[in-house]
This record gives C-alpha cells, structure tokens and sequence, in this order.
C-alpha cells in the first residue's frame, strides 16, 4: 500500500541523487503517494513493467480538462491566458486530436530524413567548438556555456526550418517556461515575463513563415492553420513544444551523459580511445554507449501529468479520478528485475530497452534526432578534449531544481595530454547509484 503521507520529490539531496529514493520505492511496491514543490499531491509509479503498463494505459489521459479541482488549485501550470494558447500541443493531447497533431511533425523527425542531416549537425558542433577553444582560457571550459546549451538548439533551427536570423534572437531563458513557478512563487513575475517574451517570439516566427514559406516543419503548421485542420492555439502550442521541449533536454543529456562518464573514468578512457581510433562508429561503440548513458542517468526524469476520467485501480491502488499520475522513467530504468546490474554503467549493455523517450502513443518523437545529436556531442568533445576531466569537485555540480527534468546547470572541465593529470579533477565517489 502506498505511504499514508506524501514523499516530497523535491530539495537539493533528491536532485543531486535520486536513485537510492527510487531503489527504496521499487522494493515497496508499484504506485506511491508523493509531493510536489507546488504543494500538488501525486502518485508515483515506478519498476519497469509498472511504469511500461502505465505508459501505455489508454484509461490514462493527458489532457489537462482531466485534472480535478485538487489538482488545479496547487498545479503550477501556466496562467491564462497563455495556458490555453500555449499548452494544447502534443504532450497534453489526447486521441483522436492527438493522433493528427503527432502526424504533422513526425515526418520532419523521421530516422531516415534526419539521418541524412547527419554532416550538417557535425558541421554545427565543429563550429561550437572551434569558438569555444579558441581562448585564451584554453585548457578548462564549462560544456554548458560553451556547447550544450547551444547545439541542440541549432540542430533544432535547421530541422525545423528556424530562419537563422529569428534562430540568432532566441533567448535560451525562456527555455525555463518549462519550469513554471506556482501564483504565490516571488519568481512568479519573471516566470510571467520569459512567457509573454517567448509567445511574442513565436507570433514573429509564425508571421515570418507566413510571409516566406518553405519547405520545412514551421511552414507545414502555418499552412494547416490557415487551412483549417489546427486551431492557432494548437499551432502555436506545438511551435512552443519545438522551441522548448525540442532542446532543452538533450542539452542536459549532454551533461549528465558527460557526467556518468566522468564519475567512470575506465569507461570515459575506453569510450574516448575508441573515438579517437576511429572506431566507435554510429552501430557500434558509440551507438551503444549513447543507449546506456540515456538508461543509467535520463535527463527526462518523470513524466509529465496523466489523468483517469473515472476512479480507477492502477496496481491495487484507487486512484481518484483527476488526480494526477506520474511516471519515474529514472526509476524504471535503474530497475533490476529488467536490467542486470542495473546500478552499473554498461557501455556494451545489450538489449537495452530503456524508458528514456517514453512509450506508448507518447513516445518522443524526436528521439531518434536526439540519439543522432548525442552520438555527434560525445564524439565531438571526447575527440577534441583529451584527458577530459572535472575541473571543480564533484559534489559542487549544481543539479538543476526542474521537477521533471536532470541536469546540471553548468559543467567546468578541465582538459589537456598530460598523462600525469587524473582521470577526474578532483576526489570523486565512483557512486554506482
């Protein structure tokens, strides 16, 4: 039976580590009662079958006209009205609304057609990095700053068909939308501010495909509202889902990947010879180790809400209606009933069916783009920062406080062919959870 008093999901020692949390919850069972930094009460599913079933559960919905009074009261959802023009996209849509929304933006992320895009996106991150080595500071940077934080979302702007000038504008600030600060937070006016500023941006991106179409993804939702088969909420709902949801994650994928490997200095050294040597190829090493990596340490931690119309049992617990249901993708894929060794990092794990991109009809639909873009980040910095290691002590990384979300907000590494210099900056516990 789930606990009587609400875990609280939150606080500096949840996010810098979860996992013994998630160990603890697996082993008393499927669905737990847990507590939001809004104050909103939900349940928790974890364990890998758990959270497989619940993710392909058609009884679950994810429009937020589901959530009861309970849940809206504390939800620190966006206020209105930009909650009812920015929020109708796919990750709160339902059949049969969201099976023609999903339609319209899969093409454009299909394996085969970003597969393609593979020389440019290397391109991109030869540029990132040619810039950011370029200093005289050469020998420590911060990947966030000079990397992460950027490459996704040029990525982003060509797949898309972001025009570069409006891509240059972009303020990765507003990226923090995702995070949204309940009516009585003293950030709630800044959060308001990075909100009307980003929707602001999407009314000029919108009007400039408008006015200069193409044959990309922008233009196609322009064209099907003015035609009529999406509303300019449901538009400008998915262009914001693109902007944000589109890069945000695999920046901090980037880093906690990076992060897991620095924490294994044997697998960062084997990972980064065979890289060097040129043999860590897309179906091979590399491709391997970019599954492992998204297993052991997801930058997507939970799911967004899910919602039962009607009371419902979901493994033996009743769950009210409206109440708000999330999935731990981290704690199913730390799971040890699915995955051998599961606290271990595996570069040559295989099979590896990991949660990291969801299931179901909610499966990301970038996902195979954002593989594309890990293996083109790993193979970039492992190549150009030799004897890459942490640059300030382990535990001072500062894990980002998104609810659903892991990373670290920046990641200093130092780097240079000293063999004398250590694996790691500094001391570090070669945690295995």
């Amino acid at each position: 039976m789930p606990n009587s008093e609400p875990l609280p999901l939150y606080g500096k020692e949840y996010k810098t580590d979860p996992y013994p949390l998630y160990r603890k919850l697996r082993e008393e069972g499927p669905v737990h009662r847990v507590n939001f930094p809004s104050g909103v009460n939900a349940w928790l599913v974890t364990g890998y079958e758990a959270a497989h079933s619940a993710l392909n559960d058609d009884r679950l919905g994810k429009n937020h006209d589901l959530g009861n009074s309970a849940w809206r009261e504390r939800a620190a959802i966006m206020p209105e009205p930009q909650h009812s023009q920015l929020q109708v996209h796919l990750l709160h849509q339902d059949p049969p609304k969201h099976t023609v929304m999903r339609k319209m933006v899969t093409e454009a992320f299909a394996p085969r057609h970003v597969e393609r895009m593979r020389p440019r996106f290397e391109e991109i991150a030869t540029e990132l990095l040619d810039a950011a080595l370029d200093t005289p500071e050469a020998g420590e940077i911060d990947v966030v700053g000079a990397f992460a934080a950027h490459f996704p979302f040029r990525v982003l702007a060509e797949v898309i068909g972001l025009p570069e000038a409006l891509a240059a504008r972009f303020d990765r600030d507003w990226g923090k939308v995702v995070q949204p600060v309940g009516p009585t937070d003293p950030q709630r006016p800044v959060y308001e501010g990075r909100l009307r500023g980003l929707q602001g941006y999407i009314a000029e991106v919108t009007e400039d495909k408008r006015r200069n179409p193409g044959d990309d993804l922008l233009t196609k939702l322009v064209v099907a509202c003015e035609e009529g088969a999406i509303s300019k909420e449901e538009r400008d709902s998915v262009v914001f889902q693109l902007l944000v949801a589109g890069q945000e994650p695999v920046t901090n994928q980037i880093t906690t990947a990076l992060v897991a490997l620095l924490r294994h200095p044997a697998e960062l050294r084997r990972l980064q010879d065979a890289v060097r040597d040129g043999e860590a190829g897309e179906q091979g090493l590399l491709a391997r180790a970019v599954e492992e990596l998204l297993r052991y340490d997801s930058a997507f931690e939970l799911t967004t809400w899910r919602f039962f119309a009607e009371n419902a049992d979901l493994f033996g617990t009743r769950i009210p209606a409206g109440d708000s249901v999330i999935v731990s993708l981290s704690a199913a894929n730390r799971d040890p009933e699915r995955f051998p060794d599961a606290d271990t990092l595996d570069l040559d794990r295989t099979p590896n069916p990991h949660l990291a991109f969801g299931h179901g009809i909610h499966f990301c639909p970038g996902a195979a783009l954002a593989r594309i873009e890990l293996q083109i980040a790993l193979r970039a910095l492992l190549t150009r920062l030799p004897g890459l290691r942490l640059a300030v002590a382990d535990q001072d990384l500062e894990w980002i406080g998104a609810v659903l979300a892991r990373g670290v907000n920046q990641l200093p590494v130092s780097y240079g062919t000293s063999e004398a210099a250590p694996a790691t900056g500094c001391p570090v516990r070669h945690r295995t959870n």
